[in-house]
């Protein structure tokens, strides 16, 4: 059948069906914006969290600036500033052999992945949530959820996990620890370099492996992927008719179809839904979800303070998780 142009779906209309014209910066002063929140979070029986890049970020696992320089200066020296300006962009290196690929990410993984502690924005976060229904939808791969206390059946990490390796051509539907590999490496990388005996290969085809990062056709979802998606299509499914609250830490527009506009479509569609974005440059939010929806435009650890303190939660940070 001919599509005509009433009936035509455009980009926009396909994403979340809200005009760009509707997104507005709100012009409400942020004491006044954190009481509201407050509000929000005090009265709501159930509490979905969206957490992005900008939310590690906040909480301090930068990947520029003097935490890169200041870790990987060996392997800036050897490749170049310009081939590796910060962490993200040394990802997409192409490594001349897998001793060189490896060398990179048991590095970058250590760093970002085993070697932090549960930090205390992460920490603060799950104490404001700990007491209602509550669960996790988040695109970071740093593991810092499960450290700050929220429990694994309550997270849905739809990225994949630093801690992880899969085979490269994703032959077979399983993932695999690398802890104890990564550390190994880590002790034994020479010149950013691990030894050739070192190199992982897939258990099944005997070919390459990669990190279990969503980055193509052959990111691996497992038993685990799946099981997470299964608790949170049940957890949405037990909203219904609960007053629920949607808090959005730091997503952009990397992989905004993941968390961002989803989320704009459960306000569109559930009444009993409401909004919480805190971004520090990208609050934005649909002028016509009206009192609904708080955009806060902010450093995400310093409102996460000023909202503790409004629902009166005590900070308990655990230096040593």
């Amino acid at each position: 059948m001919k599509q005509t142009k009433k009936d035509k779906t455009t980009w926009t209309a396909f994403l979340n069906n809200i005009p760009a014209d509707d997104y507005i910066f709100q012009q409400i002063p942020y004491e006044e914006q954190i009481r509201n929140a407050a509000k929000m979070i005090k009265s709501s029986g159930m509490i979905l969290i969206g957490a992005g890049a900008g939310a590690s970020s906040a909480a301090g696992l930068t990947y520029s600036g003097k935490r890169f320089t200041g870790n990987f200066s060996e392997f800036i020296e050897k490749y170049g500033l310009a081939n590796m300006p910060d962490m993200y962009a040394a990802g997409f290196y192409p490594f001349p052999n897998e001793e060189a690929k490896w060398g990179y990410w048991s590095k970058h993984s250590m760093i970002n992945r085993f070697l932090p502690p549960a930090l205390p924005l992460y920490q603060m976060l799950y104490q404001m949530v700990q007491d209602k229904e509550h669960f996790v939808l988040t695109t970071n791969v740093d593991h810092q959820l499960w450290k700050a206390g929220f429990a694994n059946e309550n997270i849905f990490a739809t990225q994949g996990d630093y801690g992880m390796i899969q085979c490269e051509k994703g032959c077979h539907a399983k993932t695999y620890d690398t802890e104890i590999l990564f550390r190994q490496m880590d002790q034994a990388r020479h010149d950013c370099v691990i030894p050739s005996y070192m190199v992982p290969k897939c258990p099944v085809c005997g070919g390459n492996m990669t990190m279990h990062l969503r980055c193509d056709q052959y990111f691996v979802e497992d038993e685990h992927w799946h099981e997470a998606a299964r608790r949170y299509d049940a957890f949405i499914e037990r909203t219904a008719n609960r007053k629920t609250v949607l808090l959005e830490l730091g997503v952009g527009f990397n992989t905004p179809a993941i968390i961002r506009f989803p989320f704009e479509k459960m306000i569109r569609t559930y009444e009993n839904f409401s909004l919480i974005r805190l971004n520090l440059k990208e609050a934005f939010i649909p002028e016509s979800f009206g009192k609904r929806v708080i955009g806060i435009n902010e450093d995400i650890k310093k409102t996460i303070i000023d909202l503790c303190k409004q629902l009166n939660v005590e900070e308990k940070i655990d230096e040593t998780k």
